[in-house]
């Protein structure tokens, strides 16, 4: 499953039909990441249904292997037996994490107070990527940290022989180096404090929680949580259903709201607060999203999705939603496209550090499809039309540069589905490693996308 030798294959969507189906959403992949993680570091047994299967996920199911846990698939559940918290094992060779910078970085955290040398791979995508956020803070701990300049892959890291448990104030809105303390506090005796002054999305406390970790949260008057966490705890195996992954949503539920005549019912979407950023901006632009049977798994909201093609507005989306939707930016920027006037997008810095530089992709991608659309330091806005006029690749020159980053490749062929012209992508080979039913999933209800 060697991720180099992935081949790029390009693709093309072009105006559809009505969109029709009712249809299951592969498992959240945060979700997922963590379940093999916590299943593999539990004591005992953990079975997982619903896990997302794509080659992020598996990749650090893989790593979890070489640290010493067993993990085997029977029919459509997932068993793990864990080492039990504190006993992970050196591995062998470098952890490859291919493109999965979730897996990368929690795992980092997760390794870094152990007493051993371990040493963190990805693919061009990745090693592009910087880590010194995550890594910071190990260093902190006492963590010795070898990397390449600006923090990147390869990264080998050392624990020291006595590690000591820190507070620690996330200085961005991110979820990823927030969990990665509280992994590397598992192994530390004595108290890991993490201040995070913008929540976002809190799977890690919600999951270590289920775990048996001792972890509470407060939260202050101003919205600023610590979250604190007892070191050297012991965790136990558990059953885990993954929900429906809302940042996999929100392709198809874009495609219904934009292809006229659609009628679409998506099932298990995971509904958790820190999550539904977009459901909510696209409720205020006019999206007709009915929530069906609300209910609770896992300890998580969940929903079905009833989405029919609507008439959108341009709407200025809140800067402090931004956390909560940071990888739905793309496919909102298609939504948007077709909205009457203009929708302005704040607070999007993060996007810059993504697997592509997100947001220049998403510009430079609507640009060349006839998209009327401005790109600042940390914004962006889009200035619709609902007929989709114009839009499209006049040229066969006119392909998106997906650079290797599979919400740009999926987010594009949404927007072929409405549009006058075609949209060609360079790649969706790469969609694969967070969404590899998307193809025939978006056929399935009608979709025109074909691969070349």
């Amino acid at each position: 499953m060697g991720h180099a030798t992935i081949t790029p294959r390009p693709a093309t969507a072009a105006r559809s039909p009505a969109l029709r189906g009712d249809i299951r959403i592969p498992g959240d992949k945060s979700i997922s990441h963590r379940s093999f993680m916590f299943g593999g570091l539990a004591e005992g047994e953990t079975r997982i249904t619903g896990l997302l299967e794509g080659e992020d996920v598996i990749n650090t199911g893989k790593a979890m292997q070489a640290m010493g846990a067993r993990v085997r698939k029977d029919g459509a559940t997932w068993i793990i037996n864990g080492v039990g918290n504190g006993c992970l094992l050196a591995p062998e060779a470098p952890l490859d994490f291919g493109n999965a910078g979730t897996g990368c970085r929690l795992t980092m955290g997760l390794m870094g107070p152990y007493d051993f040398e371990t040493t963190f791979i990805g693919d061009a995508s990745l090693s592009r990527r910087p880590m010194g956020r995550v890594l910071d803070p190990l260093r902190q701990m006492g963590v010795q940290v070898t990397a390449e300049a600006g923090d990147r892959l390869p990264v080998t890291l050392r624990g020291p022989r006595a590690p000591a448990p820190i507070s620690y104030r996330v200085p961005m809105a991110s979820a990823q180096v927030k969990s990665a303390v509280l992994l590397a506090g598992l192994n530390i005796p004595g108290i890991t404090t993490v201040i995070e002054p913008v929540m976002t999305r809190d799977h890690t406390e919600k999951m270590l929680k289920g775990f048996g970790a001792a972890l509470d949260v407060e939260t202050d008057a101003d919205g600023v949580r610590t979250i604190r966490l007892e070191g050297r705890g012991v965790l136990k195996g558990q059953t885990i259903d993954v929900p429906g992954d809302p940042s996999s949503t929100a392709f198809p539920l874009v495609a219904a709201l934009i292809v006229p005549g659609s009628d679409v019912i998506i099932r298990n979407v995971l509904m958790n607060p820190t999550r539904t950023g977009l459901i909510l901006t696209l409720q205020e632009m006019g999206a007709d999203i009915e929530v069906l049977d609300p209910r609770q798994a896992g300890g998580e909201d969940v929903a079905d999705l009833r989405v029919r093609a609507s008439e959108l507005k341009g709407v200025r989306v809140p800067v402090d939603r931004a956390p909560s939707m940071i990888d739905e930016y793309p496919v909102l920027a298609i939504a948007a496209c077709f909205a009457t006037g203009e929708t302005m997008m704040p607070g999007l810095v993060e996007l810059r550090v993504k697997e592509s530089d997100r947001l220049a992709a998403v510009a430079r991608g609507l640009e060349i499809n006839g998209v009327d659309c401005t790109e600042g330091e940390d914004w962006l806005s889009v200035r619709g039309r609902p007929d989709g006029k114009g839009f499209g690749a006049r040229s066969s020159d006119a392909i998106v540069a997906t650079w290797l980053d599979h919400r740009i490749a999926m987010s594009f062929l949404v927007l072929g589905l409405a549009s006058e012209h075609p949209v060609h992508v360079d790649d969706c080979a790469i969609i694969a490693t967070s969404f590899p039913e998307f193809m025939d999933m978006m056929t399935g209800m009608g979709a025109e996308i074909s691969q070349r």
